[in-house]
């Protein structure tokens, strides 16, 4: 009989499958005498990630997967990873094998011996990170430590990493007030953690990829800097209302820019303008597709349906921006009329955000 697991290790993965059965190999060498489970969250991954994960729980009861559909994002992976598992202490790693699991040893007496939150740091003496490939991945994991260093409420050498370990009932605790979105659960789980909750920090190096690709890109910076600004509003900034209102706000940016090339074409302002807006409408769809709506990702016949919604969505917000803003300079004044412009651009983003979170990304 399969005795219960003491430790479960949840890794969330997308387009792993080279690395899962090297994974689950790799685990049992370090956790040899320990009560373990594995849970890989995958993310309807094309390439076969899920079937691999089948094919050796049928040879290994240990392992397991929890197979999401319509559902991205490794934030929101990892969460349902903690709440399938059985064990009462929990591990979150990456499936690409640059996380050493022999480090999970210690961490799993660090918890035992009363820790509440085990974190494998690359910046602590004994760490390392050289296996993150390239100046701009090493810049962009730097920035975003050293922003979320200067508003974290408990010290911590490296907040980006995606390696720690965790009890589950706190986990349990901390969980209403998880953001639950973007890539970096730990500084959400941090952030949201008591002052007397006890974190400690060991060392890891961390391995190049051997398989697979990076996850880490300018679109994971731009949600973890979402994320920082939720915590420090409590949530009243959320997190894809604020990415929405980034996007539009590059939206106005490339709006002009197409605005002033179009008339330096010899355009009329009418056409210009006209140009603009339709660059612009196009632009933000594809930014929030990617970006603020990244769990929901619109592909193939969904993709072209969302963007027909999402033109007719902003026009009528465009002429809500107008009316709003005749409306207010009417009342107020001609003299206030930067004030109108602005009180229609806040109608209109409201507007946009509303219906196309209820009838585009779904």
């Amino acid at each position: 009989m399969l005795l219960p697991a003491e430790l479960s290790i949840v890794i969330p993965c997308y387009n792993e499958v080279a690395n899962v059965a090297p994974m689950v190999v790799a685990l049992d060498e370090a956790l040899v005498g320990q009560k373990w489970e594995v849970i890989f969250v995958d993310d309807s991954s094309p390439d076969g990630t899920a079937s691999e994960v089948r094919r050796l729980s049928q040879l290994d009861p240990r392992v397991r997967i929890l197979c999401r559909v319509g559902r991205r994002g490794l934030s929101s992976a990892v969460i349902e990873g903690v709440l399938s598992s059985s064990a009462p202490l929990v591990a979150v790693m990456d499936g690409d094998l640059q996380h050493d699991e022999a480090i999970l040893l210690e961490m799993l007496t660090r918890l035992q011996a009363g820790a509440e939150i085990v974190v494998a740091s690359r910046h602590v003496e004994g760490g390392d990170n050289s296996g993150l490939s390239g100046h701009w991945r090493e810049l962009l994991s730097n920035t975003g430590i050293r922003a979320a260093q200067a508003i974290m409420p408990h010290r911590l050498s490296d907040p980006m990493s995606g390696f720690f370990a965790i009890r589950r009932d706190l986990f349990e605790v901390l969980l209403p007030h998880l953001s639950g979105t973007g890539f970096k659960i730990l500084l959400d789980l941090v952030m949201s953690a008591p002052r007397s909750v006890r974190i400690v920090e060991v060392p890891f190096v961390f391995r190049p990829r051997l398989a697979g690709e990076s996850k880490l890109d300018i679109v994971v910076l731009l949600q973890f800097a979402t994320m920082l600004i939720d915590k420090l509003t409590r949530g009243w900034l959320p997190t894809r209302f604020m990415a929405f209102a980034l996007v539009g706000l590059i939206g106005v940016g490339v709006n002009v820019a197409v605005l002033d090339i179009a008339g330096a074409c010899g355009l009329s302002f009418s056409w210009s303008q006209l140009a603009g807006t339709a660059v612009a409408i196009l632009t933000n769809f594809l930014l929030n597709n990617r970006f603020t709506y990244h769990d929901r990702t619109l592909r193939g016949a969904d993709f072209w349906r969302g963007l027909i919604i999402f033109v007719a969505v902003c026009s009528l917000g465009a002429v809500a921006n107008i009316g709003i803003a005749r409306m207010m300079l009417d009342s107020a004044g001609h003299g206030h009329w930067d004030r109108s412009s602005a009180v229609g651009a806040v109608v209109g983003v409201v507007w946009n955000y509303a219906v196309s979170s209820t009838l585009v990304w779904r």
